[in-house]
């Protein structure tokens, strides 16, 4: 047996007999032995198993860089680096004087990933964290953040509306296959459960991104945030979706139903992210939206027109805390129009 298929057999009997989504997302894609991002991946784009926005153009890195020189950031954290390119673009975008007065921090909890971003960033002054809560540490709370497809890789827990109620995805293991059940649950706190399913939906909550946004909160004194990813705002993100959008990615080929369970660790695991979920969370550790738009609009008019349909599937939020800086003083009592997001 199977590192990985063991693990897991060991885990459904713990948990009497099933594995809630969450928790087998977890392991594969984190556990030390096995899971894929702490093995398997070494790269993204086309040599990987998957590309981002970041190894596909470089407008991307024009945009975050233009966002970080209109904040006039000293302190600057990326989560969830990647390959380092999207760094490696935006420091040398800046130009040495502005990179000079520049911090650049990554937050990165992938060892295969890191070793590549060192490589990558050799000679550029990056400082890398464990943690987020390790890097605002050292800068006293003060600092933007930012993170491009972050959300996507938290587990997250899947539902199905029932004629009744919601029901919740676990999996088991079954003649050394697994197979998915539903079983019933207490709901997390999320905007999706506030609109009229029908029978048979299925839905995604990041609730694991929800507990690590208030592990880190206390300690972020001031700045502002950027979170860039694909998804949308609800009840949009799963119009005719009724499956949802849990898949899998293997070699830039797209993993659908039970094809995700089949080799724990070998592939990504992902799900759309709802970004109603993310203002409503920032507000509650009291954050303000400054902005929400897609990906298209922000990067307008640095985007090429041949990733203008691409860009329209991402989304980008920006969100602040504490005291304003320079830019936002000036227009503090102007309506945020970028946030109006529809609500449920």
């Amino acid at each position: 047996m199977s590192t990985a298929g063991a693990f897991l057999r060991s885990l459904q009997n713990e948990l009497g007999g099933s594995i809630p989504f969450h928790r087998f997302m977890q392991a594969a894609l984190y556990h030390p032995a096995f899971g894929y991002y702490s093995t398997r991946i070494h790269t993204v784009g086309r040599r990987g198993d998957f590309s981002t926005m970041a190894t596909l153009d470089r407008s991307l890195a024009l945009g975050i860089a233009a966002w970080i020189e209109k904040k006039s950031a000293r302190d600057v954290i990326e989560v969830g680096a990647g390959s380092g390119q999207l760094a490696h673009a935006i420091l040398t975008s800046l130009g040495w004087w502005k990179r000079l007065r520049l911090r650049y921090h990554i937050v990165e909890v992938s060892p295969p990933l890191r070793k590549a971003q060192k490589k990558l960033l050799s000679g550029l002054r990056v400082t890398w964290h464990e943690s987020l809560p390790a890097a605002l540490d050292a800068l006293s709370g003060r600092a933007h953040i930012f993170s491009n497809e972050l959300v996507d890789a938290f587990p997250c827990r899947v539902f199905e509306r029932t004629a009744g109620d919601w029901l919740e995805l676990h999996v088991r293991i079954e003649n050394g296959r697994c197979h998915e059940i539903l079983q019933s649950c207490t709901v997390p706190d999320s905007t999706v459960f506030q609109h009229p399913f029908n029978a048979g939906q299925r839905v995604e909550v990041h609730e694991s991104y929800h507990r690590w946004l208030q592990d880190w909160s206390p300690q972020w004194k001031s700045g502002a945030m950027l979170t860039i990813d694909y998804g949308d705002t609800m009840p949009t993100l799963y119009h005719r979706r009724p499956a949802g959008s849990l898949r899998g990615y293997a070699a830039h080929q797209v993993l659908n139903g039970e094809d995700i369970y089949q080799a724990p660790g070998r592939c990504d695991l992902t799900a759309d992210v709802n970004f109603s979920d993310i203002e409503t969370w920032g507000e509650q550790q009291g954050w303000r939206c400054v902005s929400h738009s897609s990906l298209a609009n922000f990067l307008a008019p640095k985007l090429p027109t041949r990733f203008q349909t691409a860009a329209e599937a991402f989304r980008v939020l920006e969100q602040s805390h504490g005291t304003l800086f320079p830019d936002r003083k000036k227009s503090a009592s102007q309506p945020l129009l970028g946030c109006l997001i529809p609500k449920v």
